[in-house]
């Protein structure tokens, strides 16, 4: 690989780093404090005024949990032939099933929360840059957001910015409850664009309104 090659892919990496810890949900400050490399590294690469060491990059790369491949923008291209994805499973037995495939941009993701036994309790919650746009397919999601307490059903959909705390939970313990999110990891939003009713002039169309119950 030339010279000038090698630069542009280092140069390239500053945001692809930036983009993989703001959908790990994480900070620099946090990871600063996993991985011993100062804030002010971390952020000179990621806008590009420094370049990144092999070191920096196998310590970023486990963190974020993405490959080297991934942060250069070498990643193989998929087979052109359909593949199921495995869903990630996580500790309080949520499985997410991606459904984009790329470092930065708006992501997509399907949620499964599974059935429970016991009544909820309030969701743990956690705030990070970004901006998320969520909706309900099947069963009660249970949105803490903020100081609000929300019982979204099939259907429901809302968006928030994510710096405000929010978590969710399986609001009943009747069965599972699937929904769907897109996440602009840098305060990337949707554009709902809709034609003109007939006969009547262009418009702008208004926002959709967050359908919920209130939880008591």
């Amino acid at each position: 690989m030339a010279v000038d090659d090698v630069d542009g892919t280092l140069a390239a990496m500053g945001p692809r780093l930036r983009a993989a810890r703001e959908r790990h949900g994480a900070t620099l400050a946090g990871v600063s404090c996993a991985t011993g490399i100062s804030t002010s590294t971390l952020s000179r690469i990621e806008t590009g005024r420094r370049k990144p060491t092999l070191e920096v990059l196998l310590q970023l790369s486990k963190e974020y949990g993405v490959s080297l491949d991934e942060l250069a923008g070498t990643a193989p291209t998929p087979a052109a032939e359909p593949r199921a994805t495995a869903p990630l499973s996580f500790g309080d037995d949520k499985a997410v099933l991606p459904l984009t495939r790329y470092v930065g941009g708006l992501h997509a993701h399907k949620h499964v929360l599974p059935a429970l036994e016991d009544p909820p309790a309030r969701p743990c919650q956690v705030s990070h840059d970004g901006h998320e746009w969520l909706c309900v397919l099947y069963g009660r999601l249970w949105l803490a957001l903020g100081d609000q307490d929300l019982v979204l059903t099939p259907g429901d959909v809302t968006e928030f910015d994510t710096r405000t705390p929010h978590g969710v939970a399986n609001a009943s313990p009747g069965g599972p409850v699937e929904y769907l999110i897109m996440f602009g990891p840098q305060g990337e939003r949707l554009r709902p664009r809709t034609p003109p009713a007939a006969g009547r002039g262009s418009r702008q169309p208004n926002r959709a309104q967050t359908g919920r119950e209130e939880r008591p």
